[in-house]
């Protein structure tokens, strides 16, 4: 049994604010070890279930967040930006039994604590095939595609309820209750080590590959805070204007979808000045 774990940082044990999870801040250095104490947990957990094999994928920002000398001796990480697949990166290739998002969050326009879309700011809203979509949504639509099923989800109390709507049967954890995007009711590492490891352990039980799901045509629309970003995403082949502040893009396949969806927001993130947006 071979799990993948998804690991972001939003939604990880004590953040709360864009400080904590911004590389070189000293609030992110501390946030840390708290990020790779729930991965830790949910590695251990799937070990504890019978996992033979756990892969960890960082997928927050510069993808270079988690302390790898605190993993279990067993884990490998996949470290760095630039994958094909960006956060489900190795989920193509056949031998993966299943996949956990741990640190998740919800989406652009959502409530939820450091709620987003790939983008810190600047997107408002992503909708895949008419329904909002938050970055677990995304993922898990590629993750059908190869016939993995998502079995684990953790992050604030409003990513559980989000992910019923795309993975009703995993295993939630939440590790802290939304009060605000910047604020929220926390519970201590030791405790939400302890609920991921055990929720991974019965999520274990889950990791059963399905038949791949080929459920396109994907129309993926994406609106921003600003009409020069939706003109800049414009530049991205296939993307066209589809209301004020809006474009949207349709593909065949999600592993193409998500693949123009890398493009669309690295062109966009490069058009926003710092003041102004």
């Amino acid at each position: 049994m071979k799990i993948l774990i998804s690991a972001d940082m939003e939604g990880a044990t004590g953040v709360t604010w864009p400080g904590d999870v911004l590389p070189g801040t000293p609030q992110w250095e501390r946030c840390r070890p708290l990020f790779t104490s729930d991965v830790n947990a949910a590695a251990l957990g799937f070990y504890d279930g019978g996992a033979d094999e756990v892969l960890v994928n960082e997928a927050h920002w510069s993808m270079r967040n988690l302390l790898l000398e605190r993993l279990d001796d067993r884990v490998q990480m996949l470290t760095g930006r630039h994958k094909p697949l960006s956060m489900v990166e190795g989920i193509q290739h056949g031998d993966v039994d299943a996949i956990a998002f741990i640190g998740y969050h919800t989406g652009a326009g959502a409530e939820g604590v450091l709620a987003h879309t790939y983008l810190a700011n600047s997107i408002t809203g992503v909708w895949l095939n008419g329904n909002r979509a938050s970055e677990g949504l995304l993922n898990a639509h590629v993750a059908a595609e190869y016939g993995v099923p998502v079995v684990l989800v953790t992050g604030d109390d409003l990513t559980c309820v989000d992910a019923e709507g795309y993975a009703p049967r995993a295993r939630k954890v939440a590790v802290k209750d939304h009060v605000s995007r910047y604020a929220a009711v926390c519970r201590t590492p030791a405790r939400t080590a302890a609920d991921i490891r055990a929720a991974a352990k019965e999520a274990a039980a889950l990791a059963v590959r399905h038949t791949p799901v080929e459920g396109g045509p994907f129309t993926v629309e994406l609106e921003f805070d600003a009409e020069h970003l939706a003109q800049a995403a414009t530049v991205v082949p296939g993307a066209a204007p589809s209301g004020e502040r809006r474009v949207a893009y349709t593909s065949a396949t999600m592993y193409e979808a998500i693949r123009t969806f890398k493009a669309v927001t690295t062109i966009v993130s490069s058009a926003v000045e710092e003041q102004y947006g």
